[in-house]
């Protein structure tokens, strides 16, 4: 198994309840597969660098997964055809940073 690092922007319009349901939901899948979501992060809702699918701002949600390689691509696959999904990017990491990640960091320095 492998470690991975999965962002993923929901639509603007979605409530925090639903974003957490999505989160719930792609962890299930990933368990579901043998694979086990370490850690997920919660970013907030942030304004796009330019408008996807008529939205200016979108939930960024940072997903921590230890998986195998065909885990991922079918959780890539469920985002694709999620409408609620605007974008996602996975990347496959040496090893999980522990504590919270950069964004995180920034956030809290800047409040």
């Amino acid at each position: 198994m492998s470690f991975y690092e999965n962002i993923f922007i929901a639509r603007q319009d979605l409530s925090p309840n639903q974003v957490d349901a999505l989160v719930e939901g792609y962890k299930k899948l990933v368990q579901d597969q043998k694979g086990e979501v370490k850690e997920h992060e919660y970013w907030g809702l942030r304004t796009l660098a330019y408008p996807i699918r008529k939205n200016r701002r979108g939930h960024y949600v940072l997903l921590k997964i230890k998986a195998s390689g065909k885990t991922i691509s079918a959780l890539r696959h469920e985002m694709n055809l999620n409408e609620d999904i605007l974008k996602s990017l996975s990347v496959k990491v040496d090893k999980l940073e522990e504590g919270p990640s950069v964004m995180m960091q920034t956030k809290r320095d800047s409040e």
